[in-house]
């Protein structure tokens, strides 16, 4: 069965620590899931999973997973070293409408104002049912950590406000990125071109990099 929305965040810090050492499988036992084969088809099947466990109650809403706590869950894929595997998706990036859109408003700022870090075993070589999960990690930006995540922020959308969304590249931004979130390249939507004038393009979603991960779990358990 999986848990009702957790009441406090002891009670959501709880859950999280009772998870740890335990396999996917088993999790999945307890919430009678089924377990894939293989998460090529079922991307993001792994953070659904934790999500039951923990009571996430957002989905896809622009707002943190546990909108009464404050917290958003992100599981991060490590490898048998403990490094994340892959950079972590935040949110997609409004593209039009930017008028008067600051950091503290954005959706960026709210979902990284506390995260829930719950790495999980993802080398491609360990079954699915059989990939671990790891300590939880609660974190919150630092003073200096805030401001690059902000400086990146405001950088990456004032040029998607000129009209310079293409020329962005997933090199710009020391932690926060900005790539194409898009299922194929069909997948199109509104911008805003270099004459000002609306323009058709992929989607983008923020990233924070894999490297500052990286360091925010070597800085937890070391």
């Amino acid at each position: 069965m999986p848990h009702s929305s957790p009441q406090s965040l002891d009670q959501l810090m709880d859950r999280a620590y009772a998870m740890a050492g335990l396999t996917l499988g088993e999790i999945a036992a307890q919430l009678g899931v089924t377990v894939p084969a293989d998460l090529k088809r079922h991307k993001g099947w792994g953070g659904q999973l934790l999500e039951l466990w923990l009571g996430a109650s957002a989905g896809s809403r622009p707002e943190p997973d546990f909108p009464h706590l404050g917290v958003e869950l992100k599981s991060l894929p490590i490898d048998e070293q403990g490094k994340p595997l892959e950079s972590t998706y935040i949110c997609v990036c409004p593209l039009t409408d930017l008028r008067g859109l600051r950091w503290q408003d954005s959706v960026v700022c709210h979902k990284l104002s506390r995260v829930l870090w719950i790495p999980v075993e993802g080398s491609r070589t360990i079954p699915v049912a059989e990939r671990r999960v790891g300590m939880p990690l609660l974190w919150q930006p630092d003073p200096d950590q805030e401001a690059t995540l902000r400086r990146d922020w405001e950088e990456l959308m004032e040029q998607v406000a000129l009209g310079q969304v293409e020329q962005i590249t997933a090199h710009q931004g020391e932690i926060l990125q900005l790539r194409p979130k898009a299922a194929n390249r069909r997948v199109l939507t509104e911008a805003i071109g270099p004459d000002g004038h609306k323009i058709q393009t992929l989607p983008r979603g923020f990233y924070l990099r894999s490297r500052f991960t990286a360091e925010l779990l070597a800085q937890h358990y070391l």
